[in-house]
């Protein structure tokens, strides 16, 4: 019965992201609408109190956060980014918009040559706030990503004050997204419309 369940539910959450990511591509003015999400997401609290940002990069559809990274940059704050080795995201140290060239799958990401400097190293326990990237959401903070656990894996091991805030468009939020006992509910998900409150790591 609980493998049913489990399918069941995978099912679920492929429909959803099947469905969030039509609505997603289909979605107009992302560059102007990812503005908005992105400086309602810096007037928060949670943002304004951090010391250490992790920012995602966004890829494809995804709300655009590389045309902010530059204010955030000169904003005082440490910027640390993250990018994918072996199915695991590393974090470094972004100091400046050059450290950034175009990788695999086209995914903007640190520099090869810069990864292996010690300071650019970050640990997640240091980071201060989470900027989650996602493709469905609901009100409650349920989310679902690509499926391939990324984020999840890093979540795991963030301090248990750190708030994790996701960055979507209205069009990625659902009524409620079947969240299975590994995931993660956010603090926040923040969209060109609104900042709801998540039940988060509680």
């Amino acid at each position: 019965m609980a493998a049913e369940q489990s399918e069941e539910l995978s099912n679920k959450k492929q429909q959803i992201r099947e469905q969030a990511h039509a609505n997603r591509n289909a979605q107009e003015n992302k560059d102007e609408l990812s503005r908005e999400i992105v400086a309602r997401c810096m007037s928060l609290p949670e943002y304004k109190n951090a010391q250490t940002v992790l920012f995602y990069i966004d890829v494809r559809s995804e709300v655009r956060t590389r045309n902010d990274l530059v204010n955030a940059l000169s904003s005082g704050k440490k910027i640390v980014v993250p990018y994918c080795v072996d199915g695991e995201l590393e974090l470094f140290h972004l100091e400046n918009y050059d450290e950034l060239a175009i990788g695999m799958y086209k995914i903007l990401e640190p520099k090869e040559e810069l990864r292996s400097v010690s300071s650019k190293k970050v640990d997640v326990k240091d980071i201060d706030l989470i900027i989650v990237p996602g493709v469905a959401f609901d009100r409650r903070g349920g989310r679902t990503g690509h499926g391939k656990g990324y984020y999840d894996k890093l979540l795991e091991h963030a301090r248990p004050d750190t708030p994790l805030v996701a960055l979507a468009f209205e069009c990625q939020m659902f009524d409620e997204i079947p969240m299975q006992e590994h995931d993660v509910f956010m603090d926040k998900v923040v969209t060109e419309k609104a900042s709801y409150d998540g039940l988060g790591r509680k």
